[in-house]
C-alpha cells in the first residue's frame, strides 16, 4: 500500500505564493512520476505539473512560469511552489504519484485565492 500526505494549502491573497509539499510511503520499489492536479469548483480535474524520477518536468500552459514543482527521491517527496496566485488558482489540489504497482492520490488541499 502507498500513501500520499499533503499539506500546504491554505488562504492567500492575489499575488501572494504557497508551498505545497507531498510525502509518499508505503511499499514502494520504484518512483517514476511524481505530480500535482487541481479541481475547481464546477470544473473537471486538470493535470498542473508533473515531475519525473529524472528531473524532468512539465507544466500546464496556466501554470508556466509561475509554479514550479521538484522533488526529493531520497524523501519521496514531491514540491510544488506556487507564486503570482490568481483567483483562477482556486481548487483543491491532488498529489498524485505513480509507483510500480500504479498510481496513487492523496487526499487533497485545499487553496483558496481570494481578497
Amino acid at each position: 500500500q502507498v500513501q500520499l500526505v499533503e499539506s500546504g494549502g491554505g488562504l492567500v491573497q492575489p499575488g501572494g505564493s504557497l508551498r505545497l509539499s507531498c510525502v509518499a510511503s508505503g511499499s514502494i520499489f520504484s518512483i517514476y512520476v511524481m505530480g500535482w492536479y487541481r479541481q475547481a469548483p464546477g470544473k473537471e480535474r486538470e493535470l498542473v505539473a508533473t515531475i519525473t524520477y529524472g528531473g524532468n518536468t512539465n507544466y500546464a500552459d496556466s501554470v508556466k512560469g509561475r509554479f514550479t514543482i521538484s522533488g526529493d527521491n531520497a524523501k519521496r517527496s514531491v514540491y510544488l511552489q506556487m507564486n503570482s496566485l490568481t483567483p483562477d488558482d482556486t481548487a483543491v489540489y491532488y498529489c498524485n504519484v505513480l509507483v510500480d504497482t500504479g498510481p496513487y492520490w492523496g487526499q487533497g488541499t485545499q487553496v483558496t485565492v481570494s481578497s
